[in-house]
């Protein structure tokens, strides 16, 4: 036996936090329970394991923004679906969810004309306070809420956008088949947020749970910018993927 090394696990083990213990603990039963099945109680899994509720609550938490868990309000925690790994590409939200054989529904939560901020008229490259349809769609797959657009495109480049969404349902379709516009090229930036309360809401999560942050500015094939999107996806729900190439 090597008694160095044992003495070194032994000297880490004491040095990682309580609840991270009881993490990893709670970790190795979760092969003992099926997706969407509920894990006992804060105060089972304390009495079981000998700590304090407090210490368990600690761990569960980040199992739940991890994406391991997940809490439903007055029921209890339960072992959560896997994330959906999601392709960063050129695509529609739908064409995306339809290639990884994903059930995806669209709500539409706004459909308005607002004037141009300093920031979006420079974004979309027309004056402020010209006009600009807001929309903003509710995604949902295999039924649960995961994704929150908010997208603003040019009134003037694009009159009837929105009656036109609306019957259609695809903003991509609608832009190519209407005005022979398709979108080619996007700079994306991804950062982390906490979830504000109505996005929360909306997606059906906790507010200030971890969000994935995704801001698109999108340019069709003269390099006119089309769309200026930024969109809420459940962190704990979300795996992102990018295929990259090496490049000299």
């Amino acid at each position: 036996m090597d008694v160095t090394g044992a003495n070194q696990d032994l000297a880490n083990q004491k040095r990682e936090p309580k609840y991270y213990l009881v993490k990893r603990h709670i970790l190795g039963l979760l092969g003992d329970f099926e997706t969407g099945k509920p894990l006992p109680t804060e105060r089972e899994l304390a009495s079981s394991m000998a700590t304090s509720r407090w210490t368990v609550r600690q761990a569960l938490t980040e199992l739940v923004a991890e994406g391991r868990l997940e809490r439903r309000h007055g029921s209890g925690t339960y072992v959560a679906e896997p994330k959906l790994a999601w392709p960063l590409q050129m695509a529609s939200f739908t064409e995306q969810a339809a290639t990884s054989g994903l059930k995806v529904e669209t709500l539409l939560i706004a459909a308005e004309r607002v004037r141009a901020t300093s920031e979006i008229a420079e974004l979309l490259h027309i004056e402020v306070g010209s006009s600009v349809h807001r929309i903003e769609r509710l995604r949902k797959v295999n039924g649960s809420p995961m994704a929150l657009e908010q997208s603003h495109l040019s009134a003037v480049h694009f009159p009837g956008l929105a009656r036109d969404l609306r019957q259609v349902g695809s903003l991509y379709q609608v832009l190519s088949e209407r005005w022979d516009v398709k979108v080619v090229e996007a700079v994306e930036t991804i950062e982390s947020a906490p979830a504000p309360p109505r996005e929360a809401k909306l997606l059906a999560t906790d507010t200030g749970a971890p969000m994935l942050l995704l801001s698109r500015h999108s340019f069709d094939d003269r390099r006119e910018p089309v769309e200026w999107v930024r969109s809420w996806y459940r962190g704990d729900r979300y795996t992102l993927v990018a295929r990259l190439g090496f490049r000299d």
